[in-house]
């Protein structure tokens, strides 16, 4: 198991301690495949966004290698237009389960990719993963729409599906950013990311008719403070606008409306925008809301039904668990994750000039 000693940064006083920590990381190595896979739990399917937030939290607990073997295994396994698939079975690359690929989990490589620079400094790593960063974006940025917002896949035959989703696009926002940050360190300035970076904050600040109404589900009332594109009294006022809609005091945050379940992940993200938003005592007070779903070996049950009182899914998934990680290290002023989630020293991309 993980030493305490290595995840005193993730000490967090009614959340975790140090040995706890050491625990939730070890459930996550623990679920690691040797090629460095890390499906949602063994034998289930892994998916490139969930992959990646699981490697954060490797690094967030200075289990650099690990880390780093998980975005290696991308590498290995990008597919020739910079995508991969949605899904792959127990995160075997030769069995995908889902062939659409989906914008914002090809893109949500490029934050992983800098906060694991930013948490080693390895040159040498940004310098491999440069190219594979490029494609992705690019393969992202072919689904742009003339509005900004993204488009939400592509599927198995290479249909785009224009449609375009908040949550989706407000995580393509920080990843574009991140992966800004990327393209300047390794001296490879991307003028035209820069733009659809002003483009696409734009359509997520000012143009909810372009995107889809999923406004029942919570991920699309914080993630636009989460992904960054909002920040100060906007985000502020979103907030508190469905506060009470989405919030259960002493349990967590639901996932969708009007359903009694609460999740670990929503509520972990939510606790990650509030501390972006300045408001950390709140951030606090949700993550120990859900110590309900913390289970003996250290991970966490992706969610409760309350009105029956049961866990549901019965299932510990490591990116719940790597969520929560995140939003701790956060909180405790990890300098990496509070990079990529506050988001003062990324880029901002480049005024649309437009007010349409």
């Amino acid at each position: 198991m993980t030493s305490p000693g290595r995840t005193e940064r993730l000490v967090l006083p009614g959340v975790l301690t140090a040995e706890q920590a050491a625990r939730t990381v070890a459930g996550i190595l623990a679920t690691q495949r040797a090629d460095g896979a890390i499906p949602w739990f063994r034998g289930h399917h892994l998916d490139p966004w969930d992959h990646t937030e699981a490697a954060m939290a490797l690094d967030a607990a200075g289990e650099h290698a690990r880390a780093e073997a998980a975005y290696q295994w991308l590498a290995d396994h990008q597919l020739p237009d910079g995508s991969w698939y949605a899904a792959y079975a127990d995160g075997d690359a030769e069995r995908p389960t889902d062939r659409g690929r989906e914008t914002n989990f090809c893109a949500y490589l490029a934050v992983g990719v800098w906060h694991h620079y930013l948490s080693t400094g390895d040159d040498t790593f940004l310098d491999r993963m440069w190219p594979t960063v490029y494609a992705a974006m690019e393969f992202v940025l072919e689904l742009q729409q003339p509005g900004g917002e993204i488009g939400w896949k592509r599927e198995d035959d290479g249909t785009p599906v224009n449609d375009a989703l908040l949550t989706g696009s407000s995580s393509v926002y920080q990843a574009l950013r991140c992966a800004l940050a990327v393209a300047d360190q390794c001296g490879a300035p991307q003028p035209d990311w820069e733009l659809a970076v002003g483009r696409l904050g734009h359509a997520i600040r000012h143009h909810p008719e372009r995107f889809l109404d999923k406004s029942r589900y919570s991920m699309d009332w914080y993630y636009p403070v989460l992904g960054g594109a909002l920040r100060g009294q906007a985000a502020k006022e979103r907030i508190e606008a469905q506060w009470d809609d989405f919030v259960v005091p002493g349990l967590g945050v639901r996932c969708v409306l009007p359903n009694p379940w609460v999740t670990g992940g929503e509520s972990a993200e939510l606790a990650l925008a509030l501390w972006a938003m300045g408001e950390s005592d709140r951030a606090v007070d949700i993550l120990r809301s859900i110590r309900h779903l913390r289970a003996e070996d250290g991970m966490y049950w992706t969610g409760y039904v309350f009105d029956d009182e049961v866990v549901w899914p019965r299932e510990l998934t490591s990116w719940t668990a790597g969520s929560l990680l995140l939003a701790v290290a956060a909180l405790g002023g990890d300098e990496a994750t509070t990079a990529v989630f506050g988001g003062e020293a990324l880029p901002s991309g480049l005024d649309p000039g437009c007010c349409d």
